[in-house]
């Protein structure tokens, strides 16, 4: 009985050993996984085979066209324009953190979008948007906005969270509460004290 009693508790361990094992961190890997439909020399992710993020392109992230009537000749009157993992391949695998991934669909205006990718490539990706263009900023990453028109420009953002932060780069350098010691950004950016100062003396606008 003694035996048989010893062996139940080590299999219960052994299954509680295996369930903790088996659990795994939900965000991605890599700062992005571009679906391709050729598998050679890719990774299979989330249904689609990652390109080599090396040969990754702005293009992998941008879709244009919402500004385009569907075609609505059929006996229901009107028509849908799916924009997702295979109208952009870099939706592939976004999405899965606390970090919201961000997809703009630009209503008027020219603006230039771009986001950097983590270290050590820190990768710059850029791409002009005209109205009807959509553009998918991958997860976590550094990205900006900016209207290079004429005009105002208007974009509407989606976010995959439904509660999402957001972390102004220069407000939180240079407009924290309290400061951070100018000794500490004058050797982290590389400038001069007295500029780190200046830079910290200004309101820091938040656009939320």
């Amino acid at each position: 009985m003694k035996k048989a009693v010893s062996v139940l508790v080590t299999v219960a361990l052994t299954a509680l050993a295996s369930s903790l094992a088996s659990a795994s961190d939900p965000s991605p890997l890599q700062d992005t996984c571009v679906a391709i439909a050729e598998p050679e020399n890719a990774v299979f992710m989330n249904g689609k085979f990652c390109k080599n993020p090396n040969l990754t392109v702005a293009e992998d992230f941008f879709y244009s066209g919402m500004d385009k009537p569907g075609n609505t000749s059929n006996p229901v009157g009107s028509a849908v324009t799916p924009v997702n993992v295979a109208q952009i391949a870099g939706l592939n695998t976004l999405g899965t953190s606390a970090v919201p991934t961000e997809i703009l669909t630009v209503l008027e205006g020219t603006l230039l979008f771009g986001f950097v990718t983590s270290n050590p490539e820190n990768c710059l990706f850029t791409k002009v948007l005209n109205k009807g263009d959509v553009f998918v900023f991958p997860i976590g990453l550094i990205h900006f906005q900016f209207n290079i028109g004429h005009t105002n420009a208007v974009a509407i953002a989606g976010l995959s969270s439904q509660n999402p932060g957001v972390i102004i780069i220069a407000n939180a350098v240079f407009g924290s509460d309290p400061a951070i010691d100018p000794d500490v950004l004058s050797r982290a950016l590389q400038l001069d004290k007295n500029v780190v100062k200046n830079l910290q003396s200004r309101f820091w606008w938040d656009n939320n």
